[in-house]
């Protein structure tokens, strides 16, 4: 089944905003682009859940109570925490805009912007971040288009559930290597959700049912990598 939260790339995005309505807002897109989110409402917490959890990107005011964001950036990096991160900021001033980035930030956006643009943005950064330049990405028959999240086989759509796609969408980012279940789980399911390596098992089940099984190879006591064939 597919749906409207079928609109992006994979992943776990943390969201660190103090405005709870744009916080709300935030949340809302990103997860109805699919992705799995976690929010922090202020500086303390957000370098707390970077600095601990494992984040594909983070979205990142600059004007945060308790700490601000460029100190949660800097810290975050001198922590060898090299996650994706797009700041926030209200200010227009270039300054503000060169400090973010020296400080580690890879892209920033400034208020007011169009949500579309901020999830074009989040998708270029997880394109750059798993090596791949085009939207498209190809493992054997399956492509997977992280602009619209359509999976094809052999040029016929695979109808996906959130979760399904969320699994193929993250092996098929990391084609190259063995992906652990702990992995996968950590970067599936949201901070609070109840996390159950066992669920894998049943995706990976589901997906060979509807795609090719031997696309996706099991690597005993490791994990599932991806049998891309002769690319």
């Amino acid at each position: 089944m597919s749906g409207p939260w079928l609109t992006g790339d994979l992943v776990r995005i943390l969201v660190v905003e103090d405005d709870k309505d744009l916080n709300r807002q935030l949340v809302a897109a990103l997860s109805g682009a699919g992705y799995a989110v976690d929010t922090a409402l202020d500086g303390e917490e957000g370098h707390f859940l970077g600095d601990t959890e494992p984040y594909d990107v983070v979205i990142l005011d600059i004007g945060l109570p308790k700490m601000d964001g460029l100190s949660v950036l800097e810290a975050w990096r001198r922590s060898k925490r090299n996650m994706p991160v797009i700041i926030l900021t209200a200010r227009d001033r270039w300054s503000d805009k060169v400090a973010g980035m020296d400080a580690g930030a890879d892209d920033y956006l400034a208020k007011p912007f169009h949500m579309e643009e901020l999830l074009a943005r989040v998708r270029a950064q997880l394109r750059r971040a798993s090596g791949h330049a085009k939207s498209e990405i190809e493992c054997g028959p399956l492509r997977l288009d992280t602009k619209t999240a359509r999976v094809t086989c052999d040029g016929q759509q695979v109808k996906l559930t959130s979760h399904e796609y969320r699994l193929l969408a993250y092996l098929m980012h990391h084609r190259n290597r063995v992906v652990s279940r702990t992995e996968l789980v950590e970067h599936l399911y949201e901070q609070d959700f109840d996390r159950d390596s066992n669920t894998i098992e049943v995706f990976i089940g589901r997906l060979r049912k509807k795609i090719p099984a031997e696309v996706i190879e099991t690597v005993r006591g490791l994990g599932y990598r991806m049998n891309i064939g002769e690319q």
